[in-house]
């Protein structure tokens, strides 16, 4: 992908975006975890948790870049992509469990390293997809994402609360990701790759069935949560 093209920026977007969406969770428990800090240990453990988390994310993304060399797991990677899409949905407005709070330093940077590691897989899968090869594009999604989850919970969930349909289009994004590296997959390149009618159908029929599939999913699990709410506050 040539540097500055207007595929590069397009992608650049969508990787900002997914960082956007992404980061609520992360950022949440990383805001946690050193509330019960002093002011000054608290500053201290969010600047050292930062070092950690960006030590901690580049080993995972350069990871990722590398495994998705390997033929067969872009495949896989676009499949797992699309489930993390819809549980974004599916699990919109989910629980409060965001962990315990750290007492001490150390306890607090273990915590903000810890879920940065464990909640970060989604956030590198999808930077790692949408940037498609791009080890420029990597690092620019890695960097912009550090802070996002770090620093940005109240941002990010005033806007999300705001405008709530970030979230679909952040799912959205995220599916036509997946779909992008499905296609992308060299094992499917007699699919996908020809030129003619029905390869180019092949390529946008499986945009729009991975777009239209995972916001149709994630609306039919929003409703039946919807239903299983009202039902248990009527028991």
């Amino acid at each position: 992908m040539e540097f500055m093209s207007t595929a590069w920026w397009s992608a650049l977007l969508a990787i900002i975006l997914i960082d956007l969406v992404l980061a609520g969770d992360n950022a949440i428990v990383i805001a946690l975890a050193a509330r019960n800090l002093p002011p000054h240990l608290k500053n201290k453990a969010i600047v050292w948790g930062t070092v950690g988390a960006i030590a901690v994310r580049s080993v995972m993304t350069l990871g990722v870049v590398w495994l998705l060399k390997v033929p067969g797991l872009m495949a896989v990677g676009g499949l797992g992509l699309l489930w993390v899409a819809y549980k974004l949905l599916a699990d919109d407005g989910g629980g409060d469990e965001h962990g315990p709070a750290a007492t001490t330093f150390w306890g607090a940077m273990k915590t903000i390293i810890v879920a940065d590691a464990l909640m970060g897989v989604d956030n590198v899968l999808g930077v790692a997809g949408a940037a498609h090869g791009s080890m420029d594009l990597v690092v620019i999604g890695l960097l912009i994402s550090v802070p996002i989850v770090v620093f940005g919970s109240k941002v990010v969930l005033t806007l999300v609360e705001r405008f709530p349909v970030i979230i679909q289009l952040g799912s959205a994004v995220l599916a036509f990701t997946a779909a992008k590296m499905i296609i992308g997959e060299p094992l499917l390149d007699g699919v996908f790759d020809p030129q003619g009618a029905v390869h180019t159908a092949a390529r946008w029929g499986t945009y729009a069935a991975c777009v239209a599939g995972v916001l149709a999913a994630g609306w039919l699990a929003g409703r039946s949560a919807a239903r299983r709410s009202a039902a248990a506050d009527a028991a």
